[in-house]
């Protein structure tokens, strides 16, 4: 049987149910749920009785059914233990029941699948693996396919991963050539019986292998020809697709980790306590028993003819062990089966004052907080770690141009009267674009100056803003309104395109020869003679144009720090202005880029050119070659100037992340973006600053590489400790882990740790995975980049089980869900990308600045009323438990009660109610106005605390008490230091003397983080871009290009798809890199 087989290969066929189905791959029906009607009421019994409590009324139960021990009547315990499991339970089933709806609501959506040669609408849940889907624009992806063919030409998609990785830039995906013949042909898409032979279903997003046989021929199968479940189909009509995985099998519910139970620290707290408490009951009920046994043998004998009891029918051993097991059930109030109950009232009331928060309500969109569960509120106050997404939680991925240098001088500021700079507000009038058709409505730009130095016709400004309308991989469209839509590859190109075009500069149309652009109105069509495109080596991108008046110009931007390498020697004065208002920008958070051009020699060209073509027919070392002719003519650029573009935050990230951090809670910030991305982000959220004593960056590309960086950082960080303490402190592992909590303690300096995803997968390893751990708690921040949700949730689990702390992940897409439910306590964020992690969270609101409301006021507050309850309620049931006990030496032991069980309901009111309207009587009169009115007599003590304080012997008696309590203890504290100090002293004292003979030149020059900040803006589209363009692929035949009268050469005739799929797209992943794609 297949079931019980370990699955090697998958092997699908398409359209072929019946084959498929002998193999027994999973349906696409998905399961978030824990229970359902059958394994409900097992199940959770099962979870009810791992709490102590429950298992000891449970047992106590079974003894009062026993009368010869019974005082009580079993009716006292079955009740409240009865009670208080159907509560649990009913909060449980309504939980779940949620789950279940929304599997439904999932499982229940309309997909378009070919069956019997007719596209039907098939619920998702009923789609099989081998089956062919069409999916339509917008349309979310309902398994992992193999594209067949789209409306794009040559087979290209474009897609949406936001549920996988949390980008929102759009990502290509291109079918077979063989397959994109098919086109939205049904009756050959329903004779395409293809067998793809793949790996098994796995985790890993960026990776795919595998291998289609079809007409007697194989074609290699890479990632680039698979569209994964959770993606959203963009800017594509329609396309098909073979289903490959389905259900539980397809990489994003692979990625999704399982629903777990949750508990409180609380919780575990008070099991302990039952425990213990247990035992004393244990001991309590020995003691009596004992006194029973040795009261029968000396005293019991003169009641044996009152009682009728016959010689020898009972001894006083056997006596002893009945009084035992009744002064169990007598005394079983120790550990009342109420609290449970109380802790669930008193959490219910707590989850309620989340939800009616009005400062946790977001009004623009009507999102109130929301308690998910009534069962963590307390956790919320000890948090010590937050594991937190960075797209659509720290930011709203909404990239606004806010600043440029252009020639030397900012633009993008506001002054007032007196030429002093002023901030921006809403009373500010910005530029009016209304004049222009073509403008985007949404874009602000508050600095009047620009707008003045393109109508006085300024050469450069002009430049600048020519450059960024023709140097970038921006497609365009008209809408059915006429309105011109931008396709970008990434929001930062789309800021810049955007920008350019409300300052008149109108990207309007491309063909793989030309880029036509509006210039102040006038239509101008430029000749594209070759597209350099970006990468991650590179960081920056170049084309090469022939403008209408014949002219050949290189047009660049890029990474400051590569660029400014590439000027000519005569931009010193300018480069130096530029450098200083980059540093102004990256201060202010901003991703700034710089842009330079130069002016190309026809015949220099036409000779660069032909070499170019020879490299890239060359089949060795077509890269390098290509790299060093890129760098040949990228060089003795003119600077034009530099711009800053915003990555906008959530509003109040940057209070809340202060506040948490000077809470002593540690934030590590995971996500999928890339690294430059991110540690910008980092710097906008004050999370990296550049006061850090060091960033540690972590990216070997395998386990020796990462080990040896990972050691090398933790030298430079704490080695000098380890070395000082190893003379000190035996080497043992449990004095060494002290040793490391201890030099946690007394670490001084900021430090912060990133690592890419790649290195990450590495470092979980089991032998790499405690250095990784040790260094990152020592560090202030951590931020994880290209990491997949697997990986999110691998690192939050290694935090709670090695540190032992309480951790909390907020994230609000569906790649944050293993890591929300790995986490003690994760919050979902109501945002753009769908309610994925909202369903899968403990709580959820609107905006990341609620989280600081959320833990230090809510939080702390559930702990505290916690705690103050659980330390008046053990007090009321021990004093009147060991009434009972006291009870027994009066009674000769003979388990009788002193109290009935209505009076213990009686005291139980009192305690409760008498107290809370005692508190607020007294509350309420002492603060009422008619009080003092009534009796004036009763309150002479008004006025007295000031008029004695005049006296001079107060201050002087006042003085001495203190001086006299404060000095013998200050005194023994300095002498035990002194004589006798701690290890935590010793390394405190060692370092202060370190830090003294320290030079002051070892820290890390400035410039170079403001410059390192200022580089990390890179693009976010894939390389393999430019050749996609210029090779016109990606651009539908109805367009035809229009007319210039300009050459019409093509000079680079390369196949895009070969260069595409032979280079990397990204350093996600080791394992990209292992096979070679052959088309």
């Amino acid at each position: 049987m297949f079931c019980f087989m370990v699955e090697v290969e998958r092997i699908v066929k398409a359209n072929d149910r019946e084959y498929n189905e002998k193999f027994q791959y999973a349906d696409n029906r998905i399961h978030t749920s824990k229970y359902n009607i059958l394994t409900f009421l097992p199940i959770n019994l099962f979870e009810q009785f791992q709490r102590v409590a429950n298992a000891y009324f449970l047992c106590l139960l079974i003894l009062q059914l026993i009368p010869e021990i019974s005082s009580l009547t079993w009716f006292t315990t079955i009740v409240p233990l009865v009670l208080v499991i159907t509560m649990t339970a009913v909060k449980d089933a309504t939980d779940d029941y949620f789950r279940h709806k929304s599997d439904n609501q999932v499982n229940n959506r309309q997909s378009e699948v070919l069956i019997n040669s007719k596209l039907q609408n098939e619920k998702w849940m009923n789609v099989k693996v081998g089956d062919i889907i069409k999916l339509e624009n917008n349309q979310f992806v309902a398994a992992d396919l193999l594209l067949l063919s789209s409306s794009e030409p040559h087979g290209l998609c474009y897609v949406e991963t936001a549920e996988l990785d949390g980008e929102t830039n759009l990502k290509v995906r291109h079918a077979l050539s063989v397959t994109s013949e098919l086109g939205a042909d049904i009756s050959r898409l329903a004779g395409f019986d293809g067998i793809v032979v793949c790996e098994v279903p796995n985790n890993k997003l960026d990776k795919f292998m595998g291998i289609l046989s079809w007409k007697d021929s194989k074609h290699s199968l890479n990632n680039e020809k698979i569209i994964l479940r959770g993606c959203i189909l963009r800017n594509t009509s329609w396309c098909f697709g073979m289903v490959i995985f389905a259900g539980p099998d397809t990489k994003l519910m692979q990625n999704s980790g399982k629903t777990k139970f949750k508990r409180t620290s609380i919780d575990r707290l008070m099991n302990t306590l039952v425990l213990w408490i247990f035992g004393f009951l244990i001991c309590l009920g020995i003691i009596l028993a004992i006194g029973n046994s040795i009261w029968e043998s000396q005293t019991g004998d003169q009641f044996r003819t009152f009682l009728f009891w016959n010689e020898g029918e009972k001894s006083s051993v056997f006596s002893g062990f009945l009084t035992f097991w009744s002064y169990i059930i007598i005394l079983n109030t120790v550990v009342p089966i109420s609290l449970y109950v109380s802790v669930e009232v008193i959490r219910l009331g707590h989850s309620y004052f989340i939800n009616w928060d009005r400062k946790m309500y977001y009004s623009r969109k009507a999102i109130p907080a929301e308690a998910r569960t009534t069962t963590l509120n307390e956790e919320l106050g000890q948090i010590e770690y937050i594991f937190s997404d960075k797209t659509g939680t720290l930011t709203q991925n909404i990239m606004t141009f806010k600043r440029c240098s252009i020639n030397g001088r900012i633009y993008g500021e506001v002054h007032d009267d007196l030429d002093q700079k002023t901030e921006i507000t809403q009373e500010k009038e910005p530029v009016d674009f209304s004049v222009k058709s073509q403008a985007d409505r949404e874009f602000q730009f508050f600095d009047h100056n620009l707008m003045e130095s393109i109508k006085m016709g300024d050469p450069k400004v002009h430049e600048f803003l020519r450059l960024l309308a023709l140097c970038h991989t921006v497609m365009s469209e008209e809408n059915s309104a006429g309105e011109l839509i931008y396709q970008v590859q990434s929001p930062d190109e789309g800021a810049l395109v955007t920008a350019a075009r409300n300052f008149g500069f109108i990207f309007k149309s491309r063909t793989p020869e030309t880029i036509t652009i509006e210039e102040l109105g006038t239509l101008a069509t430029y000749q594209l003679l070759a597209f350099l495109d970006f990468n991650n080596t590179r960081k920056r991108m170049s084309v090469i144009v022939r403008n209408p008046e014949g002219q050949i110009k290189l047009y660049s931007k890029g990474a400051d720090t590569i660029l400014f390498e590439k000027l000519h020697p005569s931009n010193e004065v300018l480069l130096s202005l530029t450098s200083d208002h980059l540093s102004e920008f990256a201060g202010e958070g901003l991703r700034t880029l710089a842009i330079a051009y130069r002016d190309l020699d026809d015949k220099y060209f036409k000779e660069w050119h032909k070499m170019l073509e020879d490299a890239n027919a060359a089949t060795e070392e077509r890269d390098e070659r290509i790299a060093g002719l890129y760098e040949e003519i990228e060089r003795d650029l003119m600077l034009l100037g530099a711009t800053a573009v915003e990555d906008k935050l959530q509003e109040g990230v940057i209070e809340t992340v202060t506040s948490l951090s000077l809470a002593n809670i540690k934030i590590w910030v995971l996500t999928g973006d890339k690294q430059e991305t991110a540690i910008n982000i980092g710097y906008a959220c004050n999370m990296l600053t550049d006061d850090m004593n060091d960033v540690f960056v972590i990216a070997g590309n395998n386990a020796v590489e990462v080990r040896e960086e990972l050691r090398k950082a933790k030298q430079n960080l704490f080695g000098q400790n380890r070395n000082f303490s190893n003379g000190h402190v035996v080497c043992e592992k449990k004095q060494q882990l002290e040793l490391d909590s201890i030099v946690e303690e007394t670490l001084t300096g900021d430090y912060a740790l990133i690592i890419n995803g790649h290195s990450l997968a590495h470092a979980l390893e089991s032998d790499v995975k405690n250095d990784l751990l040790e260094l990152a708690c020592m560090c202030k921040t951590v931020i994880c980049c290209r990491v997949t949700p697997l990986q999110k949730a691998q690192v939050v689990e290694l935090v709670k089980k090695y540190r032992n702390a309480v951790t909390l992940a907020i994230g609000d897409g569906a790649n944050d869900v293993s890591m929300i439910k790995s986490a003690h306590i994760g919050i979902g964020i109501s945002g753009q990308e769908g309610l994925q992690a909202v369903l899968a969270s403990d709580y959820s609101f609107a905006q990341f600045r609620y989280l600081q409301r959320l833990l230090l006021v809510h939080g702390r507050w559930s702990y505290f009323r916690m705690c103050k309850f659980l330390c008046y309620f053990f007090y009321k049931n021990f004093a009147f438990t060991l009434v009972h006990f006291w009870f027994g030496f009066f009674c000769g032991f003979s388990a009788q009660i002193a109290l009935d069980t209505s009076y213990w309901t009686f005291i139980n009111h009192v305690f409760i109610w008498g107290s809370i309207a005692i508190y607020f009587s007294i509350l309420f009169t002492m603060h009422s106005n008619g009080i003092f009115g009534i009796f004036p007599n009763q309150f002479p003590f008004v006025g007295n605390a000031r008029h004695s304080l005049t006296q001079k012997c107060i201050w002087l008696v006042i003085l001495l008490t203190t001086v006299a309590s404060v000095m013998p203890v200050v005194a023994f504290r300095f002498l035990k230091v002194d004589l006798y100090p701690t290890l935590s002293d010793q390394i405190r004292r060692w370092q202060k003397a370190q830090k003294k003979a320290r030079p002051p030149s070892s820290r890390r020059p400035r410039t170079r983080r403001s410059s390192s900040r200022r580089s990390g803006y890179a693009f976010a589209h894939q390389e393999g871009y430019g050749e996609l363009i210029t090779s016109g692929k990606n651009m539908r035949a109805k367009n035809p290009p229009p007319t210039s009268g300009l050459e019409k050469t093509h000079y680079n005739s390369t196949s895009w798809i070969e260069n595409l799929c032979k280079k990397t797209t990204d350093t996600v992943s080791s394992f990209s890199q292992d096979k070679t794609v052959k088309l």
